[in-house]
């Protein structure tokens, strides 16, 4: 999220995820269904995701947020396990502050990211809420080092109150969307800006593909108890997929994912026009909320000085937080 996104990374059990989505046999012409389902490499649940690594610098999407360490996270109230065992990561909503003044973001805001680094795989993540509301910019993604040399991947980002969620590359030079009438009917969701993945580039815009389906995105989201984002890294490029919660795959439920049976991916981000292996490497997952900033500043109602304004009242923020029930990694 250097450049549109910034997070802190969860994880917890796969329970409860409801009955096989309905109406998946479409498949991506020329994908086969696995011989056996893939191996599960990780499962992140509880505490172990407030066990994350945490970011602590100053944000480098210009947030008006403090960044914390895991203690301070912890002391603060705003990185804990509520009473299911499921980790949440939320701003604070109680302070007053004076304008200009930064406000505490899952303690002073918090950004934590995985301990283990991918470069392929299969990602899923279980998520109950997101923060939304105004000021807001939340988002999970994945990030190598060396940003945009090992690439970004935003699987879940939106801000203030929006309903559409926006899934986005951000990579070095030589990485673009394919929006050509074959490549449109690969996917679900909608191109939208630029076709060039390069950051920075076109406003460290990337290149990005929007889910507007309804349930898409925070408060919306929120309501039916949240659902399901899973990302795919592989040879054939990157997909991102969402089950709405009542609407999980069986195979999800079982942790014998097997993604040739969802049907067709709200994002895909072929190879054929950006080479998955050369943009990226070494990813950790990420999960984050900032408020303002780049992004959310600059498309907030009076723009970004009544943003900065708005973040002195903590009513603004009753439901700025994550609630992550597990998140669970693959090897291809």
């Amino acid at each position: 999220m250097p450049s549109l996104s910034a997070f802190a990374v969860l994880a917890l059990p796969l329970i409860a995820l409801g009955a096989p989505q309905q109406g998946v046999a479409h498949r991506r012409a020329g994908k086969a269904s696995r011989a056996a389902p893939l191996a599960l490499r990780e499962h992140y649940a509880g505490k172990d995701i407030l066990e994350w690594d945490y970011f602590s610098e100053a944000d480098p999407t210009h947030g008006n947020v403090n960044y914390q360490t895991k203690q301070n996270a912890a002391t603060k109230g705003l990185a804990f396990l509520n009473s299911d065992g499921f980790a949440v990561l939320k701003v604070d909503n109680t302070s007053v502050l004076h304008p200009g003044e930064f406000r505490d973001s899952y303690a002073h805001r918090v950004r934590i990211s995985s301990p283990e680094k991918f470069t392929k795989g299969l990602f899923i993540a279980d998520i109950q809420a997101m923060p939304h509301g105004p000021t807001t910019w939340p988002a999970y993604w994945s990030v190598g080092d060396n940003w945009p040399a090992n690439g970004e991947i935003d699987v879940l980002e939106g801000v203030n109150d929006a309903t559409t969620n926006q899934m986005t590359l951000h990579t070095a030079a030589g990485c673009t969307l394919d929006n050509s009438p074959a490549a449109l009917e690969t996917f679900t969701g909608t191109p939208q800006g630029s076709t060039i993945c390069e950051s920075p580039g076109e406003n460290n815009s990337g290149c990005g593909i929007v889910d507007s389906a309804p349930n898409a995105y925070g408060a919306d989201f929120n309501a039916i108890g949240g659902g399901i984002f899973a990302h795919l890294v592989d040879d054939s490029g990157i997909q991102i997929w969402r089950f709405p919660r009542g609407s999980v795959p069986a195979d999800i439920t079982a942790q014998q994912a097997d993604p040739a049976e969802w049907g067709k991916p709200a994002a895909f981000f072929g190879a054929s026009t950006c080479d998955v292996a050369s943009h990226f490497k070494d990813h950790v997952l990420v999960f984050d909320t900032t408020l303002c900033g780049d992004l959310a500043g600059n498309v907030f109602p009076g723009g970004k000085q009544a943003c900065e304004a708005a973040i002195a009242d903590p009513n603004n923020y009753q439901n700025a937080e994550w609630i992550v029930n597990s998140i669970d990694v693959y090897d291809l």
